[in-house]
């Protein structure tokens, strides 16, 4: 599967870093793409992984996920 989210903070390599730290180790993520210009994640995981804990390991990285 793959889920993609706006987060309009994402500014540089450190946004990147932290955001990756925080949702690579969630058992079932396959891929994590940050695209700074389009201030996009997109998270490549199996079915098992929920939104709740992706938006919750972008959030403890420090950003806002767009409504």
């Amino acid at each position: 599967m793959t889920t993609s989210y706006k987060v309009p903070d994402v500014s540089c390599d450190h946004c990147v870093r932290a955001i990756v730290a925080e949702l690579a180790p969630i058992v079932g993520v396959r891929e994590v793409d940050v695209d700074l210009s389009g201030k996009m994640v997109t998270v490549e995981h199996d079915a098992s992984v929920t939104d709740a804990q992706l938006r919750a390991g972008i959030e403890a990285a420090g950003y806002d996920v767009a409504a």
